[in-house]
């Protein structure tokens, strides 16, 4: 009996010491893995950054114009300084190289300082390669909306038609020495003719190096991260393999990893060497380590699970995200045969089963939740998302892109009958009030609906599909729904039909004038006018100066439109007794060769006092014809217009001009006063440019003032005036009429 129990001891000790060993390996193995992706994750992190940053320095018009290519000359001088020592302090980077779109050095810099063309030779084929990817448009720096025929090249363009960047990056071997390779094209950010044909590039290079790899480690807590071209023969290390972007291998990273075992059994032994002694508290503890091991295991698991759930879903309303609804779609794609349809159907074609994807969003969301709160603007989400599921079926997929932004995908039997369908179901939503903290809130949605096959091939250009349709939807006056037609697609015949409608509009006299005040900080009095151009369509509704302005500019029809605009306020000003008026002036405009005697004329038939008016340029009339500009800007103060400098702030050239010309007043532009309650470097910002205005004697004009709190910080900054919703909105010029005759204008003048 004795040597039965005793062996039935050691059988059991041994059976629960071999699984308590196997349960804490399996836990370090957990953890190993964790941080091997981990550490993957931060490399691509690294790569995304350093393409963030080098956008910032290199979407710039100089930058464009010193770089070469785009018919200016190549200014090594000005490379050396913004590049070769700026740009590589601002990033971090090791080695830059500026090249050409075929992968041709144009200079190399190491270190900051110039280096010759063999730095640059073990680089050139992974960078040509690269190159050679981009016009594929695969990373951009935001989403294209659109295509632009440049010279050589389809380039994208956002919806805000601003050039997007081409880049891309991954890890290399350089000089046998691993490192983060970047190439990312030069873009303009204010001058967007500069984008002719295809501009040269920046590669950029970031070893990971000692320095790198500790900064590595420090991030993710783990110790003693090394480089090797070989596996380490250690096996305590934790390891991960490193390959260039065609899959070649680099090398090894290898690490001091966080085990989980030894300490648990550091702590345990104890408890082990008991059990030899004392059977029964032995065998209990036992089973308390098996369960601990178990529940160790199950919270790995559960902990995995949440990470892998955030990682896809919407933190807030717990819908899956934008990554998800891809992978869902793809899938639901690939059930009904997606791989074999045609991108160029018909709205008839495609018999057979489709997958309808409504894209929509929230009219004036934003709005709302600036008048309400933010709060309330989380509620009001959940309840819409709430009724949405209320007329969902069980096999349909709500997904939630951005703040307002949702997508629902859904499964029917053929395409446009249903997408009506869906479409109305999805308006019916918004047909009664919101009903969030007491307060009633009426809300509509605008609606973008495509199917696949019968419109896509796969799921990005279904999503793209539908996103036009939502467009076009919000151009027909918003709360409704549209689906996809290949007519949707032809940007041309809008842009076309556009120009025409506007053309149509100068002549019938179809755009209007509104008037925001500008008012003096110290006592609220309304001290000026800006004048403001408006186009109500009969048919699209409001079109914003932002869709019209650049279609203008690029028909040619900015001078005859200006011109329009110049004869509506002066005629109008001859109501408003002696209030001053500023009016905005395009680079297009002021540079017309018939400006200056269009204006005299004007000038002459209106009897027009130029003392009341103020001229409103932006740094980008400066950069039209800089000496010819400066010209006319002088002619047109020696002839009694104030001038005033928009904007100011948001260009890189903004206090040279100030040296160059004397400004009457500077307007601060919005992007300086939204969100400056919790931005203390926007209010020095603030204060520098005031103090800066007040220095070069020019009057200050805070613009978008739309709370109290940013109507104190502007004022303890020392704006003599402000212009934004808070006080007045634009107003039409009965209105304006109406507060002239109240006597609600207490002071009509800005002395200068």
């Amino acid at each position: 009996m004795l040597l039965v129990t005793l062996v039935a001891l050691l059988t059991f000790t041994a059976a629960i010491f071999g699984g308590f060993i196997h349960a804490t390996n399996a836990a370090d193995e957990v953890t190993q893995a964790n941080e091997r992706r981990l550490i993957g994750n931060h490399i691509d992190v690294a790569v995304r950054s350093l393409l963030a940053a080098e956008n910032i320095q290199l979407a710039w018009d100089d930058a464009m114009r010193a770089a070469g290519g785009q018919g200016y000359p190549f200014d090594p001088q000005w490379t050396d300084t913004y590049f070769g020592e700026f740009l590589t302090t601002m990033v971090h980077a090791d080695d830059l190289f500026l090249v050409t779109p075929e992968g041709d050095l144009l200079r190399a810099w190491h270190e900051s300082r110039p280096a010759g063309p063999e730095a640059y030779a073990p680089l050139a084929a992974a960078a040509r390669r690269t190159l050679a990817e981009l016009p594929a448009n695969g990373s951009l720096s935001g989403s294209a909306a659109k295509f632009r025929q440049l010279d050589d090249t389809l380039w994208p363009f956002d919806r805000h038609g601003r050039p997007l960047t081409r880049w891309s990056g991954g890890l290399v071997s350089y000089r046998g020495q691993p490192a983060i390779m970047t190439v990312i094209s030069l873009t303009p950010d204010a001058a967007f003719s500069l984008l002719r044909r295809t501009p040269n590039h920046m590669v950029a290079l970031r070893y990971l190096d000692g320095r790198m790899l500790q900064q590595f480690g420090n991030d993710v807590l783990l110790k003693d991260m090394r480089f090797s071209s070989a596996r380490s023969p250690d096996p305590a290390r934790n390891q991960l393999a490193l390959a260039d972007r065609d899959g070649t291998a680099l090398g090894w990273l290898s690490w001091q990893p966080n085990r989980v075992g030894p300490i648990v059994r550091a702590r345990t032994v104890p408890l082990l060497v008991v059990y030899l002694v004392f059977y029964i508290i032995v065998l209990a503890i036992g089973l308390v380590l098996l369960r601990g091991a178990f529940r160790l295991a199950r919270q790995l698991a559960a902990s995995e699970a949440r990470a892998q759930h955030h990682a896809l879903h919407d933190p807030m309303l717990g819908l899956p995200n934008r990554t998800h609804v891809m992978q869902r779609l793809s899938a639901m794609l690939a059930d009904v045969g997606a791989a074999t349809a045609t991108a160029t159907a018909t709205e008839t074609a495609g018999a057979g089963e489709q997958v309808l994807l409504a894209y929509f969003d929230l009219d004036h969301f934003k709005a709302i939740n600036e008048s309400v709160g933010h709060h309330t603007g989380d509620d009001l989400l959940v309840q819409v998302v709430a009724r949405l599921r209320e007329r969902m079926s069980p096999t349909d997929v709500l997904g939630r892109l951005a703040s307002d932004e949702f997508v629902l995908l859904r499964r029917v039997p053929s395409g446009s009958r249903h997408a009506d369908e869906l479409g109305a179901e999805i308006m019916g939503v918004f047909a009664d009030p919101f009903i969030v903290s007491g307060n009633s809130i009426a809300l509509s949605a605008s609606c973008g609906i495509s199917w696949a096959p019968g419109q896509a091939s796969d799921a990005k250009a279904l999503l793209r599909n539908a996103d036009i349709a939502l467009f076009r939807a919000k151009q027909r006056g918003r709360g409704r729904y549209r689906h996809f037609t290949p007519e949707m697609d032809a940007t041309i015949r809008w842009r076309q039909d556009m120009e025409i409608e506007l053309r149509r509009a100068i002549a019938r006299d179809d755009l209007t004038m509104v008037y925001q005040p500008i008012v003096d900080i110290a006592d609220g009095s309304i001290v000026s006018f800006e004048a403001l151009l408006r186009w109500h369509h009969q048919d699209r509704g409001e079109i914003g100066p932002g869709i019209f302005v650049p279609v203008a500019e690029q028909c040619g029809l900015m001078p005859q439109l200006g011109e329009w605009m110049l004869a509506r306020v002066f005629a109008a000003a001859r109501d408003f007794g002696l209030a001053e008026i500023s009016i905005n002036l395009s680079p297009l405009q002021l540079v017309a060769k018939d400006f200056m005697a269009n204006l005299k004329a004007l000038m002459r038939e209106e009897r027009v006092d130029p003392a009341r008016f103020t001229f409103e340029i932006t740094e980008g009339v400066l950069l039209e014809n800089s000496d010819r500009t400066m010209a006319l800007l002088t002619e047109l103060q020696d002839m009694g217009f104030r001038i005033a400098l928009d904007d100011f702030g948001t260009g890189y050239s903004s206090l040279a001009y100030l040296r160059a010309f004397q400004f009457d007043r500077i307007k601060i532009d919005r992007t300086f006063v939204q969100g400056i309650e919790s931005d203390a470097d926007a209010q020095s910002i603030l204060r520098a440019i005031v103090a800066l205005g007040r220095n070069l004697r020019m009057k200050v004009v805070a613009e978008g003032v739309e709370s109290l709190h940013q109507q104190q910080l502007v004022r303890d900054a020392g704006c003599q005036f402000i212009q934004g919703h808070l006080y007045w909105r634009a107003l039409p010029p009965e209105q304006v009429l109406a507060l002239l005759a109240a006597d609600k204008v207490q002071s009509l003048r800005i002395a200068v």
